[in-house]
């Protein structure tokens, strides 16, 4: 008999690599380099970066993160200016257009994702989504998940419950 704890490794891996090519075959990259497209989805994300940290939260090499948004810069998709906070560094944030080219990607995205989802019946769609939020849960607690994100945006670590404690 397999034992599903056993093969809950071999199955998340499965199923991330597949979604992950699904998902960059609909997007076509948003018809930048995936790099470029990692860098726009994240700025989405997070709002303007300075570039050090953009590179951590992607990890990626300085050099990579530069030449990736050089790039964007030249599609007019993002900018940079110089950081306040440090003068041997940049911000770089989203342009109007850099916005909705992050929305218009998100919504391929979603459309796909509601596509793929639309096949199962509507209980099976809640229980994909409730073990989904159980997965992002896990995953914002998980140190290796969060270990390139700023001190200010990991989760806390809870607290003990003295009640729990024997």
């Amino acid at each position: 008999m397999n034992d599903s704890r056993a093969d809950a490794g071999g199955l998340l891996r499965e199923v991330a690599r597949l979604y992950t090519r699904a998902q960059r075959v609909e997007a076509d990259c948003c018809s930048t380099t995936p790099t470029q497209c990692h860098v726009l989805t994240e700025l989405g994300r997070s709002g303007p970066l300075p570039m050090n940290e953009l590179g951590q939260r992607l990890l990626l090499e300085k050099s990579w993160v530069s030449r990736a948004v050089d790039g964007l810069v030249a599609l007019a998709l993002v900018n940079k200016r110089a950081n306040p906070d440090d003068a041997r560094s940049w911000i770089v944030a989203l342009t109007p257009a850099g916005k909705r080219r992050v929305n218009d990607l998100n919504a391929t995205l979603d459309r796909h994702a509601q596509a793929l989802l639309y096949p199962l019946g509507e209980r099976e769609r809640e229980s994909v989504h409730r073990a989904l939020l159980l997965l992002l849960k896990a995953l914002r607690q998980d140190k290796s998940a969060t270990c390139c994100l700023p001190p200010s945006r990991r989760p806390k670590k809870p607290r003990p419950n003295h009640a729990d404690v024997a």
